[in-house]
């Protein structure tokens, strides 16, 4: 039985070719894809993260683990795009998505697109990234169930010819399980779980920041409003999730959000953390989706 990529648009049907222009992949014949699926037929994961250096690091990393013997630095396969960064890595994709749910929209559809031309056989979309937490240790691993936006809504709502579309915003509980399994190891020095995650479209006023260049409202404002986050069963903030567990759960493709928390909201806005620790940080959801990786290949042989 069949598990690739079937999209909501019926449109696709009718194009004789289809030119991915922000990842610079061209479908020059819809009705033969055969060189599409050569190509990356056989990817299984898609890590997706905001910048191209951390999916190059990505990419580095996870050599070791899918068995790549090369040691050269990686190809960017979107490089002609200028604007998305595309590593393959064996099975895997690593793909840069900017910050923000509108540059990785732009992004995701044509992923979804590749992954659909390619034929690949039950694809798993898995964001990496950084967040501030709410009321969790820095350096806590989370692993999103339902995302809020900045209504705190669990849905994602999209402005679609002049009215406004909402759809639903969570990640399937089978993908979050199997992840959560490669969490929390024997030697592990932080924490990984799941919750809820606000996604918000502004890194300041969106999130209740009082840095920013514009702030009309007090600290005891923002407490309330973060207290009342924690409540809802949100442990991270970030700008991604709404957006991307909409799309993924409309399409019907299984995809997770992992993200590390850099600080405690509750005790502050600014991010405080050595470079040195940041960079520790930033490897430990790698390290969770390395091993979560390893175990599914090990599952296809």
């Amino acid at each position: 039985m069949s598990n690739s990529v079937e999209l909501k648009n019926p449109n696709l049907n009718g194009m004789s070719s289809d030119y991915l222009y922000h990842i610079a992949i061209n479908v020059a014949n819809t009705a033969d894809t055969s060189d599409i699926q050569r190509q990356f037929g056989d990817v299984k994961v898609l890590c997706m993260g905001g910048t191209s250096s951390r999916m190059r690091d990505l990419a580095i990393y996870l050599r070791q683990i899918v068995g790549v013997s090369d040691t050269g630095e990686p190809v960017d396969l979107a490089v002609a795009g200028h604007r998305y960064a595309v590593y393959k890595v064996g099975p895997v994709l690593c793909v840069s998505h900017g910050v923000g749910s509108s540059t990785f929209s732009v992004v995701l559809h044509e992923l979804l697109k590749l992954v659909k031309y390619a034929k690949c056989q039950d694809p798993k979309f898995i964001r990496i990234g950084t967040c501030g937490g709410v009321g969790v240790q820095p350096g806590t691993v989370v692993v999103t169930k339902d995302a809020y936006n900045g209504y705190l809504r669990n849905e994602h709502e999209i402005p679609i010819l002049g009215k406004r579309v909402v759809r639903p915003a969570s990640f399937p509980d089978d993908l979050i399980k199997d992840i959560l399994a490669y969490g929390n190891q024997s030697g592990d020095t932080f924490e990984t779980i799941s919750a809820n995650t606000m996604s918000t479209d502004c890194f300041y006023e969106g999130q209740g920041r009082t840095d920013g260049a514009i702030c009309e409202y007090d600290d005891a404002a923002k407490m309330e409003f973060l207290q009342k986050c924690h409540k809802l069963g949100i442990r991270n903030i970030e700008m991604e999730a709404t957006m991307f567990a909409s799309m993924t759960q409309k399409v019907g493709v299984k995809a997770a959000d992992v993200c590390v928390t850099l600080l405690n909201r509750l005790n502050g806005d600014q991010v405080e953390i050595t470079p040195e620790t940041k960079a520790e940080y930033e490897h430990r959801p790698f390290l969770i989706i390395g091993r979560y990786i390893q175990g599914l290949l090990s599952k296809l042989v």
